[in-house]
Parts: C-alpha cells; structure tokens; sequence
C-alpha cells in the first residue's frame, strides 16, 4: 500500500468468483496459432500471388462498399451515442477498477500515450493530403471554391474526429472495467461475459480474440505502410535517397528493431517515454508553422473550422450519399476511415485500458473525446489550412503534389517555410516516433491478446512481443508488394467489418453489467443509508462519546492492527461463519499477509449459486500521521486502518476501535444489503450457469491451471 492513498492495486475477486490467479503468464495457444496462421497465411499469399491478391481485395471492396456502407455509419453512430450516453449518466462515476482505486499516470502522461497510440504518421500523412484533395476533388459541389476549402477542412477533421475517438473509448472502458473492476482476464472475450456467461472461455471467445488481432494487426499494417513511404521521401529530401521499396523494407526493419525494443521494455519506461517526447516535438513543429506562417490567417481559421465542424457534424455522420453516391471517393476515405478506426479499436482500446485503471468512466471518455481531438483539431487547422492558403494563392504544382504523391504533401509544405532541412529533419524524427509507438503498442498489445495474464497488470511474454513486432512488419512488407497504400486501406476495410460485429456485443454486455453496477450502488444508498459512514450497528452497544473521540484522535501502530485482527475482527467472521454454515450456506473465510505490510487481511467470501457472490473483506491500509496529529500510538510516521472491502473495493471507512459484535453488525449489514441487491437483479446474470460452472469452464480454459486455495 503507499503512504498517502489507498493502492489502485489493491486485489478484488473476479464478479464470478473468488479465483486464486494465473501463477504465471502463459501463451494462448488457440488464439496465438488461429491468428499467426491467418495473418502469415495472407502475407504470404500477398507475396507469392501479388496480382491475384489484388485482384481480390479489390473486388471484396467494391461488394463491402455498395452492399455494407450504410453499417459502417450507422454502427460508428451508436458507438458515439452509447459512449457519451455512459458517460453522462449515474455510472459515469464509476471507476475502472475498485472504487478506492487511482490513476497510475499524469494526466500529461496519459493523453500523451493515448494520443500517440491512437494516433500514427498517418496524421503527418493526411493533415496536408486531404485537406487538399478534398479541395480540389470534393464529393459534392465543386472544387477550387471557397466553399470547397471550408468543405475539404470540416471532412478531414471529420475523419479524424470524436467519432473515431468513440470507437477507442468503447474498447477502452469494456476492458477497463471487466479487468480491473470485475478482475475477469483483460482480453475482449471478457466484455461478453454478461450475454455469453461461461462460454466466453470456449470457441466464442477464441473467435473474438482472434478477430480481433487480425483487424489489429491489418490496421497497424496500413499505418506501417503509409509511415514507410512518407519517411522514405522524408530521406529523399532530405539526403536524395531513392524512393524504393529495398529502403522501405530497410525502414521497417529499421522500426521493427526500434519497436520491438520499446516493447520489451514495457509501459513504464519505454512507452511512456516515446510518447511524451513525440507529443512535445509535435507541439514544437506545430508552433514554428502557426509562427512562420500567416498567424492572424491561421487563427481565423482554427476559429471557423471548429463553427463548420459543429454545426455541420450532425447531418455528416449518418450521410451515406444515397441519392448520388461517389463511391470511390467513399471507399477512400469516409468507409476505410470508419474501418480503419475499427480495426485500430482493439488495440488501442487495450492500450488505454492498460494505461486508465483508477479514472472514472466519466473522465475517461472526456479525456478520449476531448483531449486528443482538441490537439488534432488544432494540428490539422493549422497544417491543412497552411497547405489550402498555398494553393488558392495559384500553386497548382503544389495542389497536384498533394493530391497524386501524398506522401510528399508535408515535405513540400516544409519546403515553404524559413529553416526547412532543419524543420524537415524534426518532422522525420517526428514522424518515427510516431511510427515506432504505433508499432511497439500493437506488439505489447497483440502480446497481451494471445497470452493467458498473470494479472491485469501484467503483459504477454516478451518473446512474443518480438514475434508480433517482426509479423507486423513483413505483413506490411507484403501488402506494400501487392499494390501500395491502396491495397493496405482495402485490406483495413475488409478485415474491420468482423470485428464491426463484435462491438455491438460489446455494447449489449457493457450495458447490462453497468445496469447491475447502478443498481448495486443504489441497494447501498437506499437499504444502508448509514453503511458507508461506518456508523451501522446496535445503538445498544454503541460507544459512548468519549470512546468516539479516543478513537477518531487515535493513530494506530502494526501491533495494534495486528492485535484487532487476533483478537475483534478474526473472531467476528469466524462466528459468522459458523452461523452461514449451520444454515446450509457454502461460506469460505481466509486469512493472508499483504506484501509489504506484514499486517494480516481476513476475507469472508459467501457464494450464491448463479448469483453474484458476496464479499466482506477487512484489510489494512497503511497511511502518513497527518501534521495536526496531538499524540499516537504508532511508531514512526505510519498508522493504520482497518478498512471494510467488497468485491467493489474500499467503502472508505475504518473498523480500528469496533468490538467484536460491532463487526459483526457490519458484516450483517453489507451482507442483507447484498441479498436486497440479487432479489431486485436476478435478470441481469448471463445465463443459467453457476459461479462454480463459471469457474470450472475458466479452468480448463486455462489448462495448467494451479490451485492453490489463496483467495484474494
């Protein structure tokens, strides 16, 4: 526990049951080897068959696009809707993870990895490319107006938008939640667990993870691929180098070995660091073009972006060009958008899982709305505006660059500013780091994806890492041989569409287990109005007032905690115990030491068949003798409490100074709570299997499974 808060680590048993965890991290190998094999099956088809592959990407396309477009914008629609809905309503307090639970990371930190992340070269790539092409070659009207610029602006920030964002924010709180707040596996499958109970561990599960690799691992390719080329012109201007696919296979490399060391060193130093540097050289590059360029222009139009992309976002989102519909213009851009950001949302919604235990769903989904689409709104105004002042002023050239040779757009906006070798130098630079992070995230991910975790905290074995981070690069290699970005953005299109499925689950299972988490919290507001104050108990046998102001200027020492455990709180569940079992229930009590402490727990865990088990827990919480402290007990500058947890976490209250009958109360009254609780929810449990069966289905889902009767 640390000195000054209660610990977001502080364990909680899964909603199911109360599972001693994996003792080590392991590879899943059905989902491993079903996602390899389908993976490197493509690549090498792409490699072998190059025409042939093409030929049918490009005809699934053309059948998705006319068949399919109207669900990929009503499926992005609700995700947004779902997500803000969440958000403003009673659970958005909720925590992803146990209430006591805290943020590990700055918030500076966390928008920096979120961002970077969800986020590659290919915003480099497009900010100056479709606000371009858009301008020139809009879906509707015509080009070169000034409607067409305002147009051209409003789509790409539309593509870039809240609605992508959306997707991410999604994966992020399912994770999130499941894992850290219910303690099930931090793996996709995990957020059916509300409509498919036990089942999650057999076939559906594996299809679901393994679907979600293979959308992870195309769009991860995809911005591989656009990152290599526009790197490689970065060299060409910069040193001449050929633009060839011999230096593009050398820059992959090149990334994958950069990656894979980023990986291996895992979130904390690696990660972190890359992406922090990343969004401050951003801010820098941004800066010096708001600065060198036409500043009063540029901030005009940042101000008139944001009135056109409000007013104008709702008619755009369900906009399908029914009556006229430009299809390869949607197949460019609006639908391999919304599949690319599918196909991303796995992995990223992992990663910022990963990274957002302890926020609440509230301040997630506000910080994956807003923060990074406020800096991409201000990155593209500022780059894609600069690139339309160019060429409304009559620079053809520049406008045919930008549109035919897009990987070339932000070198040659560079070109039209003071300093550009060295500007240029900055954005490539710039620009690897975006390409490594996106790379070294879906490796760690990817890991994650196919491995059976120790913990939530814990990520796949580092070799495995190393085998995504190299597998993403020759399948980028691979689809680059087939036919360039193009193909790679059609690719991203098909292999989004299952996964596009699996979020409408996601939601169904989501808000189920929200509507049981509210209803929770409600059974406490209403049933035990004195609960979470900790003043419950027998007015009979309540404590005289002086005995209240002892206690309240009181800091107790590790003997004295110890001592309440031995003598008042061990006592207290074991009769409650014994009563539970007299009655015919199957109740479990366990003791245990917390790492670090030397300070025993004791935990009262009571199942309920097919319902959700109950859980009285009183566990230590070492904090710092406050500066107004008049006198303590303890030694040194640490006292304790003795503090009630449930399956939900801390209720924030201290147990040091109750006797034994006291405890007791409170056991009876969390416990009464909890039977309220189940008799108003029954409906909501996913299906008719036991917590038992739950449990025995996880078990030989994790094969070498070693039961060793700690319950955490």
């Amino acid at each position: 526990m640390p000195t000054s808060e209660l610990d977001s680590s502080v364990p909680a048993p899964p909603i199911n049951s109360a599972a001693p965890p994996e003792t080590k991290t392991r590879v899943n190998k059905t989902v491993f080897i079903g996602s390899a094999t389908g993976v490197i099956a493509i690549a090498l088809w792409s490699i072998l068959a190059p025409a042939t592959a093409s030929d049918v990407i490009g005809s699934v396309v053309g059948w998705v696009s006319t068949n399919l477009g109207w669900y990929y914008f009503l499926i992005v629609t609700l995700v947004l809707v779902f997500v803000i809905y969440i958000a403003i309503s009673r659970v958005g307090k909720t925590r992803l993870g146990p209430d006591h639970s805290r943020p590990q990371f700055s918030m500076f930190t966390w928008t920096s990895m979120l961002f970077a992340a969800g986020i590659g070269i290919d915003l480099m790539f497009f900010s100056v490319s479709e606000p371009i092409t858009q301008y020139l070659a809009p879906p509707t009207g015509d080009g070169s107006t000034v409607e067409a610029a305002r147009q051209a602006m409003v789509w790409t920030l539309f593509h870039y938008g809240i609605t992508g964002w959306a997707l991410y924010a999604l994966m992020g709180l399912a994770l999130g939640y499941f894992s850290y707040r219910q303690n099930l596996p931090l793996s996709i499958r995990s957020a059916l667990y509300p409509i498919f109970g036990k089942r999650i561990y057999g076939p559906i599960g594996n299809i679901v993870d393994i679907a979600a690799i293979l959308g992870t691992i195309f769009g991860i390719a995809t911005s591989l691929g656009i990152g290599v080329a526009q790197l490689n012109y970065g060299l060409t201007f910069m040193f001449g180098t050929p633009q060839t696919l011999f230096v593009q296979g050398s820059l992959i490399a090149l990334s994958v070995v950069m990656a894979t060391i980023s990986a291996v060193t895992g979130v904390e130093k690696g990660i972190r660091r890359l992406s922090e540097l990343n969004v401050l050289l951003c801010v820098g590059l941004m800066l010096f073009v708001l600065i060198a360029g036409n500043t009063s222009f540029l901030l005009d139009a940042v101000v008139q972006n944001v009135g056109d992309t409000l007013s104008r976002f709702p008619a755009m989102t369900l906009d399908t060009f029914a009556y006229d519909r430009p299809d390869a213009w949607m197949n460019s851009w609006t639908l391999f958008f919304w599949a690319w950001w599918i196909a991303w949302a796995p992995f990223v919604g992992l990663f910022l899982a990963r990274i957002s235990r302890g926020r609440t769903i509230r301040e997630f989904v506000a910080g994956v709305l807003v923060v990074p689409f406020a800096f991409i709104l201000l990155w593209i105004a500022i780059f894609g505006n600069s690139a339309l002042a160019i060429v409304i002023g009559g620079d053809a050239g520049f406008g045919e660059i930008a549109m035919n040779s897009p990987e070339k757009a932000f070198y040659s906006l560079l070109a039209e500013f003071p300093l550009a070798p060295f500007s240029a130098a900055v954005a490539t630079f710039t620009g690897l780091l975006f390409y490594v992070t996106s790379a070294d995230s879906g490796a760690l991910v990817m890991a994650n994806f196919t491995s059976h975790l120790k913990d939530s905290e814990s990520d796949g074995p580092k070799w495995l890492r190393v085998f995504w981070a190299v597998t993403t690069g020759v399948l980028t290699l691979a689809m680059l041989l087939v036919g360039g970005i193009p193909n790679l953005q059609n690719a991203t299109i098909i292999m989004g569409l299952p996964f596009s499925a699996v979020l409408l689950l996601i939601m169904l299972g989501l808000y189920k287990a929200l509507r049981v988490e509210q209803s929770l919290t409600d059974s406490y507001r209403v049933s035990l109005p004195g609960l979470l104050s900790g003043r419950s108990g027998d007015p009979a046998k309540a404590r005289n007032w002086r005995q209240r102001l002892s206690r309240a200027m009181s800091y107790p020492g590790p003997k004295q905690a110890e001592r309440f455990v031995s003598t008042v709180a061990l006592p207290a569940l074991k009769e409650v115990h014994d009563e539970l079992v007299a009655k015919g229930a199957e109740v479990t009590i366990s003791e245990g030491v917390v790492d670090g402490l030397q300070i025993p727990h004791v935990d009262l865990l009571v199942s309920m068949g097919e319902e959700r088990g109950f859980k009285y827990q009183i566990y230590p919480v070492q904090l710092d003798i406050p500066s107004y402290a008049v006198r303590t007990a303890a030694s040194g500058s640490k006292y304790y409490r003795m503090e009630v947890f449930s399956a939900e976490g801390s209720h924030g209250y201290d147990l040091m100074g109750y006797s034994k009958e006291q405890v007791i109360t409170d056991v009876l009254d969390h416990y009464e709570t909890h039977l309220d609780f189940l008799h108003l929810n029954r409906a909501e449990q996913p299906g008719n299997t036991t917590f038992a069966e739950d449990q025995v289905a996880k078990d030989n889902w994790e094969a070498d499974f070693e039961s060793d009767e700690v319950h955490t």
